[in-house]
Parts: C-alpha cells; sequence; structure tokens
C-alpha cells in the first residue's frame, strides 16, 4: 500500500516530466514553423533568382558559347555581331606554301540574322555550362579549295609543244573570302605564258618559202598568225586548277592581229600557212594564188605600190584577206594632199594601212616597170578583165606573201 508520501513525490515527478514534455513539443512546434518559413522564403528566393535568369537567357547567349573563334557568352545578339565582326578572322591566304586565317576589315564576316540563328539554336530557359561552338563553315570550306588548287598540275599543250605547270610553281598568292577564290598574286604564271607565247607564236615569225616559180625566200609573219592569248589561258589555267582538269588544249586560247584578233594558221602546214595562199612578187610584178597546193590563177602584170615613194610601196610580209566586198568606194589622199574616191567592183584588202586587191578601170600603164614611179597608194591593181577569176579564187584569210 502506498502511503500519502510517496504519492506527492511521484506526482510531482510525473507533473515536472510533463512540463518538459510541453516544452519540447513547443520548441518543436516552433522549430517547424520557423523551418517552414525559412523554407517559403528559400523558395521564393529561387524563384525569384530563376526568373531573373530566364529573363537574362531570353536575351543573352549562355556563358559558353562561341562564333567563329570569338567568345560572346553573357552578350546580347547585337552585341555579339558588333564583336565578331571586329575581331574574327574572316579570309584565308595561301602564301609559300602555306594557309593562315587573317581578318581584313574590309570585309563582312557576319550578318545580325546569322548571330540571331545561333542564339535560338543555343538557347536555353536556365544558363547551362555545356559549350557551344559556331564554326565558320565558309572558311573551313575554303581551306579545302585552298589545298586543291595548291596541289593541282595542268598540262598545257600549244604549237605543237606540251608545259606541265604545277600550281605550287606559279601561285604566290591566293585568298579565299566572300566564298570564293581570289588570284592576288599570279605573276609568275603570267611570266611563264609569255615566255610560251615567244617560243611558240607565228606572229612576227621569219621562215623560208618556196614561191610558184620555184625559187625559196625568207619571209616574215605580220599579221597573219597566232600566239598565246594570255588572259584567256591563265584564265583556262586557273579554272582548270580548281576544277582538277588535267589538261588544255591551247588551241582555243590563242590571238591574232588585224582584222580578226582570233589567230590563223594554228596547226596548218607550211608554217602554218596551209596549202592555198596569194602570192604576190614586187620584183616581177606577178600574182599567184595557189589552192590545195596548186596554181589555180596567174596574173603576170599586176601594179603595186609605188616603190619610189616609200609610203605608197606595197608591204612586204605574210598579211591576210580580211574580208571580201563588191561595189566599194576607196577613199584616201594623194601625194599632194588631195582627196580621192575611187569605185571598184572587187575589194580584197589584206593591211589595215588599206593595202588590198583590187581592180582599177583607171589605169593606163600595166607594164612591169609601172610601179617603179607610177604605181598604186599600196595596192595590188587588178586589170577589170582578169579579177572575177581572182575573186572567185581568193577565200576570207587567205594567207597574202608578198616579197
Amino acid at each position: 500500500m502506498t502511503s500519502r508520501k510517496d504519492y506527492r513525490k511521484e506526482n510531482k515527478q510525473g507533473s515536472k516530466f510533463l512540463i518538459i514534455g510541453g516544452v519540447v513539443a513547443i520548441v518543436a512546434i516552433a522549430a517547424g514553423v520557423f523551418g517552414y518559413n525559412a523554407y517559403k522564403q528559400e523558395q521564393a528566393a529561387a524563384y525569384a533568382r530563376n526568373q531573373k535568369q530566364i529573363a537574362f537567357n531570353k536575351t543573352h547567349f549562355n556563358p559558353n558559347v562561341s562564333i567563329y573563334g570569338v567568345k560572346v557568352g553573357k552578350l546580347t545578339v547585337s552585341q555579339a555581331t558588333k564583336k565578331v565582326l571586329a575581331k574574327a578572322k574572316n579570309k584565308l591566304v595561301y602564301k609559300d606554301g602555306k594557309i593562315t586565317s587573317v581578318r581584313d576589315a574590309k570585309l563582312t564576316t557576319i550578318s545580325q540574322n546569322t548571330v540571331e540563328s545561333y542564339f535560338k539554336k543555343q538557347y536555353t530557359q536556365l544558363p547551362t555550362t555545356q559549350v557551344y561552338s559556331y564554326k565558320n563553315t565558309a572558311l573551313n570550306a575554303g581551306k579545302n579549295k585552298l589545298k586543291k588548287v595548291a596541289a593541282a598540275s595542268v598540262t598545257y599543250n600549244v604549237g605543237g609543244k606540251t608545259f606541265n605547270l604545277s600550281a605550287k610553281d606559279y601561285l604566290t598568292q591566293v585568298s579565299y573570302y566572300s566564298g570564293s577564290l581570289h588570284y592576288d598574286n599570279v605573276s609568275k604564271l603570267t611570266a611563264k605564258l609569255e615566255a610560251m607565247d615567244k617560243e611558240v607564236k607565228t606572229l612576227g615569225k621569219s621562215y623560208k618559202f618556196k614561191t610558184p616559180t620555184g625559187s625559196t625566200i625568207t619571209v616574215t609573219n605580220q599579221s597573219y598568225g597566232w600566239g598565246i592569248w594570255t588572259a584567256s589561258a591563265k584564265s583556262a589555267i586557273l579554272k582548270a586548277y580548281e576544277n582538277g582538269t588535267k589538261t588544255i588544249d591551247g588551241k582555243n586560247h590563242i590571238y591574232g592581229e588585224g582584222y580578226t584578233t582570233q589567230g590563223l594558221g594554228y596547226g596548218k602546214s607550211n608554217n602554218g600557212l596551209g596549202n592555198s595562199y596569194v602570192v604576190v612578187s614586187i620584183a616581177s610584178q606577178d600574182m599567184w594564188i595557189v589552192v590545195n597546193g596548186k596554181v589555180a590563177v596567174t596574173v603576170s602584170d599586176v601594179v603595186t605600190g609605188t616603190e619610189n615613194k616609200g609610203d605608197n610601196a606595197t608591204p612586204k610580209g605574210v598579211w591576210y584577206i580580211m574580208y571580201k566586198e563588191e561595189g566599194a568606194t576607196l577613199k584616201g589622199q594623194n601625194d599632194d594632199g588631195s582627196s580621192y574616191a575611187s569605185k571598184v567592183s572587187y575589194w580584197m584588202p589584206f593591211t589595215l594601212s588599206g593595202c588590198g586587191l583590187h581592180d582599177a578601170s583607171w589605169r593606163t600603164d600595166w607594164s612591169s616597170t609601172a610601179y617603179l614611179e607610177g604605181g598604186s597608194h599600196g595596192c595590188v591593181n587588178i586589170r577589170p578583165s582578169e579579177i572575177k577569176s581572182v575573186w572567185n579564187a581568193v577565200k576570207v584569210h587567205m594567207p597574202v606573201i608578198v616579197y
């Protein structure tokens, strides 16, 4: 049986425990309330930070973004565009066997629309540590083109000769920008083509020629012949370097002089004369028209330019029939300064200075010495009765050998 004293003692201890428990409960409740409030505050702060970052990311690049090698992290599209334009390399240069990237302030590197497209590709609502690197694909393509050109070689066939032209030997400097190659310095190639022209061209060339009478003389091409058209040939070679073409036919890149600039006699036998031509002998005042290797027309009493007046003498050399015209009026000046206008039935000029084959109805002296004192102004006069056979046999661009 418990005594009253023991009961009171136990009651006091129970009350103590109740008080302690209550205090603990109150503290726990207070702590819970405080923790919850702190949690809510942190959440609110985090949300505010996220909203700020979301708003920032809507207009700014992520931290680890580069465009054309230029860092644009945390910049707006406008700021990034300006920075790339100011710092990015936008040009490739091949020189001394090496390809280097450079910046040319005169060139437009990138558009704001392109930067905007890169922004959309990298955009995330919240910042990310992911690395974004946007390369200049145009320059990468240009590097491959430059390598291809630098390694190219072309075989150039012209005038029966072959020339091997390796790009590395003749391209001093080539640039790539704005989507295409630019040949900054090809002076070596130009010099090579000029040297090739001197070696193979027939313009100005002297050679032996057998006349219809059987004698052998030396003649020199004047307007007749051809040479390498350097500009056209150079363009073809550079294009071949780019396209990988291995062989070029030089006949497609020649030039001529006189009335036509296409070049004459290329690939023909007999020093380019072929087997059809006109021959005029000043000494004997004879003219022959050779067609397919045989004399088709002989005129034994032509009258050439007045010999004792240098300006009127018929020029020697190899020329060509520039064109043919019926019913022409020949105009010029006489030695005394007066003008003349002579009508002819058939006109076949062979020099730009106005010398040609034509009939001369006004002429009365057809002797073999008429040219010494009373010849023409440089033309080859032909009797009206003989001109038609000459007209029929002569063709445009036919060589005219005057000796």
